[in-house]
C-alpha cells in the first residue's frame, strides 16, 4: 500500500514538472511576441497542446488553489473606497449586464441544445461564471458533468484566447500585467491563505479558493486598510501555474472528441460574445463608458483572468471588477432556484 501511495506521489510530481517546463516553454515564447498576459496565454496553450496528445501533465488541486487565493488578494486589492463611491453611479450598467447575461445564456443554452445536451447540460454548461458551482449544480440536477465541464473550461479558454490580442491591438499595444511595481507591498496578506482556504471550505463559499481571500482583501482594502501589490515577476508566476492548470484539464481526451467538444464551445462562446457586444454597446452609448471597458466588463470570461486582463491593459479595472463580482454573486444566488426548478420539471 505504501509503495502505491509512493509511486503515484512520484507520478505526480513528474506530471507536475512536465506542466511547469513546458509551461515555462510557452510563457517564454509568447513573452517574446509582446503579447499581453504571455505568462497565462503561454503556458496554458502549451500544455492544452502536449495534453491532448497524451502527454501526462497536471498541476495539483492544492497547489492550484494556493494560486487562485493569490489571484483572490490581487484582485480583492482593486476594491478602493472609490469603488464604493462609484457603485451608486452604475444601475443602469447593472441592469443592462444581468439582461446581458440572461439572454447570452439563453442563445448558448439553445445551440447546445441543438448540438444534442439535454436541457440541464446545456443550460448549466452555457452559464457564464462560477463554473464549479454551475457543474456541481448541473450533476445534481441529472446534467453530465464532463459536458458541463467542458463547456465551461473552453468558454473560459476561449475567451482569455481571444480578448488580449483584440484589447492589445485595439490599446495600440503594451504586455506588461499590471502597474509597474519594484517591490511586494503587504506581502503579509499572503500568509492569511492557509487559514482562508479551509475556512471559505467550511463556509462553502462557492469558488471558495477564489472567492474567499477576495472577499477578506476587498474588506481591508475598501476601508483603506491594506493592498496587496506584486512585483511584475509576481505576477508571473502566479499566471504561469495558473495558466498550466487550465491548459492541462483536458488529460486524456481523444483528439477528434476535443474537436467536436472545441467546434461545439467556439460557436456557443462567439454566440455569447455577439450577444453580450449588443449590451456592451448600449452602455457605451447610455453611459459614455469605452467600448473596451463596456465589452470586458459583460464578457464570459472567469472573473479572475477577466480582471487581471483589466489590470493588464488598464481598462478600468475598477468597473470590470464590480460588474464581474455582480455577475458572479447573482449567478451564485439565483442558480440553486434555477436548480430546483429545473428538478422539479424533469421530475413532472
Amino acid at each position: 500500500m505504501r509503495g502505491r501511495i509512493t509511486v503515484s506521489r512520484q507520478a505526480s510530481a513528474k506530471a507536475l514538472a512536465r506542466s511547469l517546463a513546458v509551461g515555462a516553454v510557452g510563457g517564454t515564447l509568447f513573452h517574446l511576441t509582446g503579447l499581453p498576459l504571455a505568462w497565462m496565454l503561454g503556458p496554458l496553450i502549451a500544455n492544452l497542446l502536449v495534453s491532448s496528445r497524451g502527454v501526462h501533465v497536471a498541476i495539483p488541486e492544492p497547489l492550484r488553489d494556493v494560486f487562485l487565493a493569490v489571484m483572490g488578494i490581487v484582485l480583492g486589492s482593486q476594491v478602493t473606497p472609490q469603488l464604493a463611491q462609484r457603485v451608486l453611479d452604475w444601475p443602469v450598467s447593472a441592469a443592462l449586464l444581468l439582461l446581458g447575461v440572461a439572454a447570452s445564456t439563453a442563445v448558448a443554452a439553445a445551440w447546445y441544445r441543438r448540438c444534442g445536451f439535454d436541457p440541464v447540460s446545456a443550460w448549466f454548461g452555457a452559464s457564464p461564471g462560477a463554473m464549479t458551482a454551475m457543474i456541481l449544480l448541473g450533476e445534481k440536477c441529472g446534467g453530465d458533468p464532463q459536458r458541463i465541464a467542458v463547456a465551461q473550461s473552453l468558454r473560459i479558454i476561449l475567451v482569455i484566447l481571444f480578448l488580449p490580442p483584440l484589447f492589445w491591438a485595439y490599446e495600440g499595444g503594451g504586455g506588461s500585467v499590471g502597474p509597474p511595481q519594484s517591490a511586494l507591498e503587504h506581502g503579509w496578506m499572503l500568509l492569511t491563505i492557509p487559514l482562508l482556504l479551509p475556512l471559505g471550505r467550511w463556509l462553502r463559499i462557492p469558488s471558495s479558493a477564489l472567492l474567499a481571500p477576495l472577499l477578506m482583501a476587498a474588506l481591508l482594502s475598501g476601508f483603506d486598510i491594506a493592498s496587496l501589490s506584486l512585483p511584475e515577476w509576481g505576477m508571473n508566476a502566479m499566471l504561469w501555474v495558473l495558466g498550466c492548470a487550465i491548459g492541462s484539464r483536458f488529460q486524456g481526451m481523444t483528439r477528434k472528441l476535443f474537436g467536436r467538444y472545441l467546434w461545439q464551445s467556439g460557436v456557443a462562446t462567439l454566440l455569447a460574445l455577439l450577444v453580450l457586444a449588443l449590451f456592451a454597446e448600449l452602455i457605451h452609448q447610455l453611459l459614455g463608458v469605452g467600448r473596451d471597458v463596456a465589452l470586458l466588463a459583460l464578457a464570459p470570461g472567469g472573473i479572475g483572468e477577466m480582471a487581471i486582463l483589466a489590470v493588464a491593459l488598464n481598462i478600468d479595472p475598477v468597473f470590470v471588477a464590480f460588474h464581474h463580482l455582480l455577475r458572479m454573486v447573482t449567478l451564485m444566488i439565483f442558480a440553486p432556484f434555477w436548480a430546483r426548478w429545473l428538478l422539479r420539471r424533469s421530475a413532472s
